[in-house]
Parts: structure tokens; sequence; C-alpha cells
């Protein structure tokens, strides 16, 4: 049985990997996969609950609402034709569908937080070129699918018709059981939530004193995508002046030459003219990077390393962990221990950060690659709370953000991107092998991690050293294995 979900839900080229078809079932699918309190009036004064209000039937609830799912996009040619289609999904089981429209997918997790929504599915391919797109799916409260929710998922969309929580129809003159295609007054409907970007903007904007940033001048690179509207209104209402890059968009330019993919753009206006930082965020904003005053990339590792400093500083650590990936620098991990800050590591993905988090109580984790998750605002990577948070962190200090990054000192590391037809790594006696050879060959100088992409056809190698050209040289030669054997 084929797999659809990867590393960060599902991911393909729109109409032909990822189909309206399968968008469809998705929506069905989430609405199945509900706990039946779901579905539960919460008082006999709901109006508008469906069919059931009383029964004297043992088996089933007496009475059911229907389930709210929102539904937040971003800005691909591809996001409506998927949001059409998942709400014919989400509504022919019996759910309303909520439209948030054009928002990043942070604030569809926050939007879960209050209770309104049983569960949100965010309509985008992140960080990957135009022609993709992608479904993200959160439950109550903001969580994303755990690995067993994901399996029972899968299982739905790998049969013919979706399987229904079953309740009352007490209006009948007998107990009948709600059907699996439900009719009439059953059906869910199609609503809008015209307030959804603003209610994200002003709950991450609550958080910070009135004017934080006053006095500040910060580059912005929305990459044509989500954040287009957001993060700008953020940042004038906290007092910083704010030069924007990419904030139109035309659903065919998303993360095209710009964003947190291609950081010279946000760069070179800083080396402009007289900034203090300058941020990039990816095509739904839940990822974040940063260039300093100078035009210097400060990546997430050292995001987190100055956030963590901060955190402890001001009494907010208590002896928590930060917890990082097995993608994080060697460097970000030194320094950590230096601060007498515990590390734990997890796989890759911001869903396993944030089990980990769960587990320990820590309130900071995330990846290089910019998802860092602030677990007291938010559960999951949210690229302008990171933001704010670290320009707010810079104007407090009254340090430049090159002299914060000082913190943590980059191991160099090397990362090589292969296509591949087959991503058994494991499977692959040479590859293993030859992993070995360079293991013994790094000692304790090094590591080597060699991972196969969760989103795309990919294997990634990535070499770590105290020596640049010696990193180089392993990378460059198991990345020829992996083309050899898998490519």
């Amino acid at each position: 049985m084929g797999r659809f979900f990867g590393t960060d839900g599902i991911r393909g080229v729109a109409n032909t990997e990822l189909t309206p078809e399968l968008a469809f079932k998705l929506g069905r699918a989430i609405v199945g996969a509900l706990p039946e309190d779901a579905f539960a009036l919460s008082a006999p004064s709901v109006q508008d609950a469906g069919s059931a209000t009383e029964s004297d039937c043992t088996k089933h609830p007496a009475a059911f609402r229907r389930p709210r799912v929102l539904i937040g996009r971003d800005t691909r040619r591809s996001g409506k034709m998927l949001e059409g289609a998942l709400s014919a999904g989400i509504t022919s089981a019996g759910a309303d569908a909520v439209l948030a429209g054009i928002v990043p997918t942070p604030a569809v997790s926050l939007l879960l937080q209050n209770g309104r929504f049983d569960a949100g599915i965010v309509i985008s391919a992140s960080h990957n070129p135009p022609e993709y797109n992608g479904l993200k799916v959160f439950l109550g409260g903001g969580k994303k699918l755990s690995d067993a929710q994901e399996v029972r998922i899968e299982e739905m969309l790998h049969t013919e018709d979706v399987p229904l929580p079953q309740f009352c129809n007490a209006s009948a003159d007998a107990c009948e059981c709600r059907p699996s295609r439900p009719t009439g007054a059953a059906l869910g409907r199609v609503e809008t939530l015209s307030s959804a970007a603003d209610e994200y903007v002003q709950g991450l904007v609550g958080l910070f004193p009135i004017d934080v940033l006053k006095g500040m001048k910060v580059a912005l690179d929305c990459g044509h995508g989500a954040s287009s509207a957001t993060s700008p209104a953020a940042f004038r209402a906290l007092g910083a002046e704010v030069v924007v890059l990419n904030d139109d968009y035309n659903g065919d330019d998303i993360n095209v030459n710009c964003g947190s993919t291609h950081l010279e753009i946000v760069a070179e206006c800083v080396q402009s003219d007289t900034f203090d930082l300058g941020i990039a965020h990816d095509g739904d904003a839940d990822r974040m990077l940063a260039v300093d005053e100078t035009g210097a990339v400060v990546d997430g590792d050292h995001i987190m390393a100055i956030c963590a400093k901060h955190l402890k500083d001001t009494g907010q650590m208590d002896g928590l962990p930060v917890v990082g990936t097995v993608m994080a620098n060697l460097g970000f991990i030194r320094a950590l221990e230096e601060l007498n800050i515990p590390v734990e590591t997890t796989a890759v993905g911001d869903r396993y950060v944030l089990e980990r988090m769960r587990k320990t109580g820590a309130i900071l984790g995330g990846e290089q690659s910019g998802h860092i998750i602030l677990l007291q605002h938010n559960s999951t990577g949210d690229g302008l709370l990171s933001a704010l948070m670290l320009a707010s962190i810079v104007a407090s200090s009254g340090k430049k953000l090159s002299e914060l990054a000082k913190v943590m000192t980059s191991y160099p590391q090397v990362l090589i991107n292969i296509y591949v037809s087959s991503k058994d790594i494991e499977g692959c006696a040479p590859l293993q092998a030859a992993m070995t050879q360079a293991e013994e060959q790094l000692g304790d100088t090094g590591r080597i991690l060699v991972r196969a992409s969760g989103t795309e056809k990919l294997v990634r190698v990535m070499v770590e050293a105290a020596d640049e050209a010696q990193a180089q040289s392993i990378a460059e030669s198991l990345a020829a294995v992996v083309e050899s054997e898998l490519g």
C-alpha cells in the first residue's frame, strides 16, 4: 500500500501527484478521524446542530453537531482548486468547511487553539516550487498528526468510501443511524472567516510590549507567499520601519528566486542601506531565516542559540532542554553545552521536534532550516513569531545581530542533494559500507548524516568536519555512491 504522508503532510505536483480527487478523500478522512466528542452537542441550546436533539437510543450519542474544519492556503495557483475539493469532501462528510483564505500555516495552528474548530488543513507546499502543493493537517489544539493518526487516515484514503462516525437521527420515529453520505440538513456548509489573518497578527503582536521595535529598520522578504500581508503588518504594529520585498503574487512566483531559499535578495537589500536586520520567509511562513546588519546569514541554529541564551538569561528556561534535529550543526550543540543548556535531538520534521518538546517540557525547539517552535505561544513552527522574537531580542539587548550571533560558531557543513529513483538507504550495502568508512575517518572531529527527504525524491548527504575541505571531499564521495546505487 503506497504512502501519502511524508515528513510534513502530503505533497506533490498539483493535479498529477496531488489531485483534487485525493484532496476530496482527505477532507472526508479528516472528518472520519475526528474523535466522537467532536460531534457531540455541548448543550441543548446549540443551534443548527443537525437532525438530532433527543433520543432514547443507548448505543449512540443522543445528539450531534457539525464539526468545523478550518482551511488556509498559500498563494499558489492550485490552491483554490484544492480548497474546493477539500471543502467538498468535508461537507460531504457532514462537517463545515471554514475558509481562512491566504494565511500562514502557523495562523491555522494558532486559531485552532481557542476551541472554535475541530481540525485544520493548510494547502501549501512550503518552500517547494510553484507547481507543487501540499496538505498539512492539524487536529484540535493545533497539533499535527501523530504517526498513528497518519496511518489511520492513510487507510481511509485507500478505501472507496470513508467510514464516518454513526449518530442517531432522533427526529425520525425510530432510531436511525447517520449514513456515510449525509443528505439534506445533515450536510456541512462552506463558510468564510475573513478575519483569520487579522486575528493571527493581533494574537502575536499582543505577546510583545507596544513599540518594542520602535526605531528599528527591518528588511522583510515575503517570498510571494502567505506572509505577504501578515508579517509587514505585525512588524509595523510593533513600531518597526519595514521595507518589504516580494509581497505581491500571481500564483506562479511563490519561492521563485526569493524568500528563505534565496537569502541573497534580502541580504542585498540590507547591504544597500542601514538596516538592523533582514528576515526571509518561505511560502507558507512556518519558517524564517535572517541576515544581520552586514547581510551575513543567520540560520535557524544561530537563531535558536540566541533565543535559548535570552530565555535562560531572563529566567524562562529553568533547566529545560532545547530540542533540535539530527541536522543541527555541531557548533549549536557545543554552544548550548557551554551555556549549560541541555540539548535533545530528534528526526527531521517539526512534528517530531514538537513531540519531544511536549515529552520534556521544553519551550524552545526547531531546525536549522528555520522552523522554530516557541511552545509557550504556538504549537508549530511560526516564522513570524520567531522573527518578532529575534528582532525584540536585538532591540532589548542594545547589541547588533552580528554580535548576538557569535553565541555559536558553526562547524563547516556540506550538504548535497541527490535525486534518486529509490530511497532505500538502509538496504544499500555499498552505501552503508561507505558511510562506515567515512565515520571512521572523521572520528570525533565531525559527523555524517545520510537521509531520505520526506517530501521529495531526494537523498540528502550531510557531512560536518573541523576541516571544510575534508567535509567536502567526504560528502562528494558519499554522494557519488548514492547516485550510482540509488539514482
